[in-house]
């Protein structure tokens, strides 16, 4: 009995408790609905501003690729233009250098045609005013040298009585270097001339060769040991005319019919010019600026001593070809080399040269030992370029630079 009311109460409770269920679910369903409305409508304004954003940014990664094309391209045109402009600057100065080579090598060609006047000649030592380089020359031994000179017009033999200067006979007579130095300062406006009747009037001289090598004296002054012969322009001078009269000397001893070698430079002279050699070959240890252009005049003296007096072999010939560098700008520099016997050291002093960025002293021997398909021409001239834009570009105004002295190689030097 009491088992029936207890369950009759737990039936009534459950009942009562289904509706309080139901009633609460109801509530629940109620509030999840405004809840979960709500939640959509944030959701929604959400996700509409985030495509909103995603479309505003869109549209400002467009325009921006459009402005970076547009750069490209403008930036593309202008390479284009300046690539256009460098290529045709470069083509023309190739062209101009093409130029001045050929026309160079024409002159040479019909100087040596209009004096090929003898068949066999005695050894000699000449310098060339051609900066590229003439006909190839087969090599001389250093004392056995012999040369074809442009140096000037050469006057025939027979025209020694018809001098613009007889006075140069005169003093060469009286073996007086001293006057003949003044004399050669006084007329250099006429230094052409001078340079063709030198040759003729070192004849008149006693002894031409003692007499060549008494006007050496002066190159370095005893007196005066510190004296500066970059801005001593009496020292310049001095040095210049010293070289030239050594060139002379070599064309007198071109002519057989003139002269014979051994009678004009002996044992006793060669010896003597051997010991100014090694006097001067110290000094070139402490070269300036000059020497590192290839413009030096104390490398190129010694070296045309050596040439001219044919005692090359008593010198060691990787000594002589560091020296070439040093007389690279000269217009004799190539010549120098041939008859100094040092035409197969050329590659490396080529190599020096190019590695030093002295690229158009580099293609002036290459065309003089006709290296070109070793050394492209096109290819320093390219490079060269290259650096001088680069230093053109660096260097302040009024500032020199250093690469741009090579361009007076096109204009031969003294």
């Amino acid at each position: 009995m009491e088992d029936s009311e207890s369950v009759a109460t737990l039936m009534d409770s459950t009942t009562s408790k289904i509706h309080q269920l139901q009633k609460a679910f109801a509530e629940l369903e109620s509030h999840r609905a405004v809840t979960l409305n709500l939640k959509w409508k944030e959701l929604e304004e959400h996700f509409h501003g985030l495509e909103r954003s995603l479309k505003r940014r869109f549209h400002e990664l467009e325009d921006q690729e459009k402005q970076y094309e547009t750069k490209t391209r403008r930036a593309r045109e202008i390479l284009e233009k300046r690539e256009a402009a460098v290529v045709a600057k470069e083509q023309d100065s190739l062209e101009k250098l093409q130029e001045k080579r050929d026309a160079a090598i024409f002159s040479i060609s019909n100087a040596l045609q209009k004096h090929r006047k003898v068949s066999s000649v005695e050894p000699a030592v000449v310098s060339y005013d051609d900066q590229f380089g003439s006909p190839a020359i087969d090599d001389q031994p250093p004392e056995a040298m012999t040369a074809e000179s442009n140096l000037g017009e050469i006057i025939d033999p027979s025209e020694n009585g018809n001098l613009e200067y007889p006075q140069l006979v005169e003093l060469c007579e009286q073996m007086d270097s001293e006057g003949l130095h003044k004399f050669i300062s006084d007329n250099r406006k006429n230094l052409a001339v001078l340079k063709e009747e030198i040759p003729l009037a070192l004849k008149a001289a006693a002894n031409p060769a003692q007499f060549v090598l008494n006007s050496l004296e002066d190159f370095y002054p005893k007196e005066v040991s510190n004296v500066d012969g970059k801005k001593d322009s009496t020292l310049l001078g001095v040095r210049r005319t010293c070289i030239m009269l050594m060139e002379c000397l070599s064309i007198l001893l071109m002519y057989a019919d003139l002269v014979s070698v051994s009678d004009v430079i002996s044992e006793d002279v060669k010896d003597q010019a051997k010991a100014i050699a090694e006097e001067w070959k110290p000094r070139l240890d402490s070269l300036d600026v000059d020497a590192n252009n290839g413009n030096s005049l104390e490398a190129h003296a010694f070296l045309q001593l050596l040439a001219t007096f044919g005692i090359a072999s008593d010198f060691d010939e990787e000594e002589l070809s560091r020296l070439i560098p040093m007389v690279s700008r000269r217009r004799q520099a190539a010549e120098l080399c041939r008859f100094l016997g040092l035409s197969e050291k050329m590659p490396g002093v080529i190599e020096v040269l190019v590695n030093s960025g002295r690229q158009i002293d580099a293609v002036n021997l290459a065309f003089a030992f006709d290296l070109t398909e070793q050394f492209s021409p096109v290819t320093l001239l390219k490079s060269y370029l290259k650096e001088a834009r680069k230093v053109s570009s660096s260097v302040k105004p009024g500032n020199a630079s250093p690469i741009t002295g090579q361009v007076r190689v096109l204009s031969p030097l003294d």
